[in-house]
């Protein structure tokens, strides 16, 4: 009865392994109780079974011994014949009984099968359909992408000629914030775009990276340059600790850049004005691993791990981002061959470090 037909998973995805796991485990647990409850109440049947048959047996002996304590020879030939009648018939009862219960339970392992039969017919038809509307959904998703990253890509331009031509003077500068606030806002509607392509990808299982060698040190300087702005307009000291010349480990360039965009940002967003944010690099055996630390409220114990999931904010009221940043960036890191954690001292700040696997490892 414990025997599971396993459900084609079309796009295949953790989820479902999941779930085709806990079906597996529901399936024996449940084969093992009826075995239990069938054991059970056929012990309890063939003991009372027994207890019925001794009775008789004691009833009968004390009927024969009350009419002659001493049988005559024909008296005991006639008990010993009665008494392999009745033995006869009891194997018989014992051998009927035994029947029913293997025809019980084969009806009840038939009606498990098809129920089970039933049901992974039902779960398969359900991922086919979710399937379908998935891949509709990423295919509508990229379309749409591909066309705001169009309008997105002409605003930015046109953002550059108003920057470019401002005049000198107080409205020529004033046109020119106004260009480089366009400018920012248009890039975080990109950033956010990516977000939800990356979440689309990995949901499907098809979330990719391009794993080369590269130098780690070199992409931790690069990634600090475009935050330098933004830090140094909230009054936040930006300092990366060169502590390696250079760094080879093997890594996609482009995803470990959107990993650091997405921690440093966020050390930017909860570290006060007058703060410090701070990037290092080590290597420790076959790793590397890269620290972005803040002196910023810090993170309680309780949410280390929480914030790398999907949709979470530190605080219900937070309405700045949609909470993708560090569950995508998780993704990106372990597809990449590392891991990603969070430490924390309440008040005093937060460290948030990913490692990446050395080249020569």
């Amino acid at each position: 009865m414990s025997d599971f037909m396993e459900v084609t998973k079309p796009s295949g995805s953790p989820q479902r392994d999941d779930t085709d796991e806990s079906l597996r485990k529901e399936r024996d647990k449940s084969d093992q109780e009826v075995r239990r409850h069938n054991g059970r109440d056929s012990g309890v049947a063939d003991a009372a079974i027994e207890l019925a048959r001794s009775d008789a047996d004691q009833a009968l002996q004390a009927t024969r011994d009350a009419e002659e304590p001493r049988p005559t020879k024909v008296e005991t030939k006639a008990r010993g014949e009665e008494d392999a009648a009745i033995q006869k018939e009891r194997a018989a009862a014992d051998e009927s009984l035994d029947e029913e219960r293997r025809d019980r339970t084969r009806a009840l392992a038939a009606f498990f099968a098809l129920e089970r039969d039933l049901t992974d017919r039902h779960l398969l038809a359900e991922r086919n359909r979710a399937d379908v509307a998935l891949n509709n959904r990423d295919d509508f998703l990229g379309m749409v992408a591909h066309d705001l990253r169009g309008f997105m890509g002409e605003i930015v331009f046109r953002a550059g000629v108003l920057i470019r031509d401002a005049r000198d003077d107080e409205a020529g500068r004033r046109s020119r914030q106004i260009g480089l606030g366009i400018q920012r806002s248009t890039a975080a509607m990109k950033r956010l775009v990516g977000d939800l392509l990356d979440i689309a990808a990995i949901e499907a299982g098809r979330l990719h990276v391009e794993l080369a060698k590269g130098d780690v040190a070199s992409v931790l300087r690069d990634s600090v340059e475009p935050f330098r702005f933004a830090a140094q307009v909230k009054g936040i000291a930006l300092d990366l600790t060169e502590t390696h010349a250079s760094v080879l480990a093997l890594f996609d360039h482009d995803r470990v850049l959107q990993v650091l965009g997405n921690l440093v940002s966020n050390a930017i967003k909860f570290t006060p004005s007058g703060g410090k944010i701070s990037l290092l690099l080590a290597v420790s055996g076959e790793e590397v691993q890269v620290t972005v630390a803040d002196t910023g409220a810090g993170i309680p114990q309780d949410k280390l791990e929480k914030i790398f999931e999907r949709f979470i904010q530190l605080l219900p009221t937070d309405r700045r981002g949609l909470g993708l940043g560090l569950y995508i960036s998780r993704c990106l890191v372990e597809a990449q061959g590392g891991r990603i954690w969070a430490t924390s001292v309440p008040g005093e700040g937060s460290s948030l470090s990913f490692t990446l696997p050395l080249a020569s490892s």
